[in-house]
């Protein structure tokens, strides 16, 4: 099982700034993603919350179904410390998502506290970078995909 995360504001995507986040939605990606998790046979539960909780709650949940994480903490990135403590009680694999290239932004989004924990770091790609990270995780999780 691999829980896909998605923070704040994600829930907008396509409508919010497509200019940097690109026209797809979320409902388009969680498709994209299932289609590809079938493809690689892995189990996924894709969630997304603007709530701090919510998100370490299902990171809490994922300690005893999941063998991975995959999260785009959005804006919470930048900001919770909490995410980051519950992803250190996680053993999985975790991998960090950005659509945009945060490092080519606003210099408060070069600071990522996911990123202490994070297995891998995917930035820029654009909703892609979710394809990438479930290819990954997959290499990672499930010993014949090595």
């Amino acid at each position: 099982m691999i829980y896909i995360l998605n923070g704040p504001n994600l829930n907008l995507l396509g409508k919010r700034q497509p200019h940097i986040y690109g026209h797809e939605t979320l409902q388009g990606v969680e498709s994209q993603c299932r289609e590809l998790a079938a493809e690689l046979d892995l189990a996924v539960r894709f969630h997304q919350s603007n709530a701090e909780h919510e998100i370490i709650g299902w990171i809490h949940e994922a300690r005893e179904v999941a063998a991975g994480i995959i999260i785009n903490p959005a804006a919470f990135t930048h900001t919770s410390v909490a995410i980051l403590d519950a992803l250190n009680a996680f053993e999985g694999e975790v991998i960090e998502v950005h659509i945009s290239n945060v490092h080519k932004r606003e210099a408060f989004r070069h600071h990522s506290y996911v990123s202490l924990r994070a297995d891998g770091v995917i930035a820029g790609f654009g909703t892609q970078g979710y394809l990438l990270a479930l290819q990954r995780i997959a290499r990672l999780v499930i010993p014949e995909q090595n």
